[in-house]
């Protein structure tokens, strides 16, 4: 008798507990590290004269929200670019890339990205190009873009789907840096 009527007590907890989703699992792993900075490191696709090979590359988790992440991501002095995480209501993640002029003004090929199909791992989110970005930048409309994350890593690809186009960057989530100052486009 006492099992039984511990099962019905129980059984509205099981109606509304709700299992996260894989997205909502990565999302919170990022979020724990809302306002620190990390350098990294090109893994892939690096070359000289491509604008990132040889200068300093950090991510800045800068700022956190229940339903959006903003990263800034800083090569050497140019402060001009920002990751932008969406989590929608269906709890799948979108990625734009936020891109500024020293003033703060938006670049003319600024907020491209992709969301993301499903809910994807909770240690992998990826991004397909979307429409916008097809429109805008008619080449990049084969992009994927993802993001992994574990314990000791956070990294940044970009794969041109028929093309050679690769691009990956590991940040060391081991060793936090000194925070950097605001991207373009952002006050203090």
């Amino acid at each position: 008798m006492k099992t039984l009527l511990c099962i019905i007590l129980l059984l509205p907890f099981t109606f509304f507990s709700q299992e996260q989703t894989s997205s909502e699992k990565f999302w919170e792993q990022l979020q724990a590290h809302c306002g620190k900075a990390y350098e990294g490191e090109i893994t892939a696709g690096g070359v000289a004269g491509d604008g990132f090979t040889g200068k300093k590359l950090v991510m800045h988790v800068r700022a956190c929200d229940t339903n959006d992440i903003r990263i800034p991501f800083f090569v050497g002095e140019d402060k001009s670019r920002t990751w932008v995480l969406h989590l929608n209501e269906e709890k799948i993640i979108s990625l734009k890339h936020d891109h500024r002029h020293e003033d703060g003004s938006e670049e003319e090929i600024t907020q491209y990205g992709g969301t993301n199909s499903n809910v994807g791992l909770a240690n992998l989110q990826m991004f397909p190009a979307d429409p916008h970005t097809s429109n805008l930048i008619p080449a990049a409309s084969t992009n994927l873009w993802w993001f992994t994350i574990d314990e000791k890593n956070f990294t940044y690809n970009l794969r041109r789907i028929g093309s050679e186009r690769v691009f990956s960057v590991r940040f060391d989530l081991t060793n936090e840096i000194e925070t950097p100052s605001s991207p373009w486009g952002t006050e203090e």
